[in-house]
């Protein structure tokens, strides 16, 4: 395993993170696709076994049961001290005022949530899972720098917003001597590369670490046009990303399936060893609910493609409407 700082940090992380999406118990708003408590922890295990340090979930996975499976795995087979801990807030957790959103009400009573759930008195890196448009930025920033101060959490970062929301808030940190976003938690893989165009020149301008989520595009990247998996079949929001420009797509997943059989390794490999290649990514969050899975993420750090061959995955792109998680499309 090969690590890197998170962005301008002194945080070692593993150059890939283990997201934790995929874990929970099946309840009427989760996936159907995901992995039980007995499943989830044998994925969890040989992450560590292959030096993942970094795990990612967030409250709203499968009603907050991700968070637990993820806390207890970890505290059974982990030290504490070694691992990077990342979780998230915004998304609505239960009915009624307040039971949602960026509000310093939601951020204090999320974060003691969150630490219960996961078994411990700290996570390393504390995510908002949106941009909230009914609070203020200044509330949400001063609410995580005080969540920061009160140890509840080492690092704060952002996910899911458009360049000009993370450059607000970026500054109104540093107006008020807050604590400052670390990371950025975007979508971004080979055919999806609207962020190339203001928010990755942005996180490289102000040294914020890129940590991508979908960096095979729901699998897509990985399988034959024809081939469907349980995933695939049911997982509404990836046909949602992805169905409508499916066919100019498709142009570029046959081109990593070429790729892939001239190095004589699964398309994953190639998908995701393109995206490390990139700057200023540090760790693509990877979904997995196979071993092999990970033994695929984990080959790809070995992986280094010449500039034809960037190129030839490149070049054949178009841009894409701007998928908005909440909105959907813009």
């Amino acid at each position: 395993m090969k690590y890197s700082k998170l962005g301008n940090t002194g945080l070692d992380v593993s150059r890939l993170c283990l997201g934790c999406m995929g874990f929970g118990e099946v309840g009427p708003s989760s996936h159907k696709w995901i992995l039980n408590e007995e499943n989830s922890r044998p994925i969890i295990k040989k992450a560590l076994e292959l030096g993942i340090n970094f795990f990612d979930t967030a409250n709203v996975y499968a009603q907050g049961t991700s968070e637990e499976i993820v806390g207890k795995a970890l505290k059974d087979y982990a030290n504490r001290d070694e691992i990077v801990l990342a979780t998230k807030v915004f998304s609505r957790m239960h009915e009624g005022p307040n039971g949602a959103g960026l509000s310093r009400k939601a951020i204090m009573s999320e974060i003691d949530k969150s630490l219960k759930r996961l078994g411990t008195d700290y996570v390393d890196l504390y995510q908002i899972h949106r941009w909230d448009h009914n609070t203020p930025i200044e509330e949400t920033m001063e609410a995580l720098h005080d969540v920061v101060k009160a140890g509840k959490a080492r690092y704060i970062g952002a996910s899911v917003m458009h360049a000009w929301q993370f450059q607000k808030a970026l500054h109104v940190a540093e107006k008020n001597g807050w604590t400052r976003f670390i990371s950025m938690q975007n979508h971004y893989n080979l055919i999806y590369r609207e962020e190339e165009r203001e928010m990755m020149p942005l996180c490289k301008e102000e040294n914020i670490g890129v940590i991508p989520f979908s960096p095979l595009a729901s699998g897509r990247l990985t399988r034959d046009w024809q081939e469907t998996t349980q995933r695939s079949e049911t997982d509404q929001v990836q046909k949602v990303k992805y169905d409508a420009t499916a066919e100019v797509d498709r142009v570029i997943i046959d081109q990593v399936a070429a790729i892939a059989q001239k190095h004589d390794v699964p398309r994953a490999q190639i998908a995701l060893a393109w995206l490390l290649q990139k700057d200023p990514v540090t760790a693509p969050i990877i979904g997995a609910t196979k071993i092999t899975h990970l033994e695929d993420a984990v080959a790809a750090l070995s992986i280094t493609l010449t500039p034809d061959e960037v190129a030839l995955l490149e070049d054949s792109y178009v841009p894409h409407p701007v998928y908005d998680a909440i909105a959907g499309f813009k």
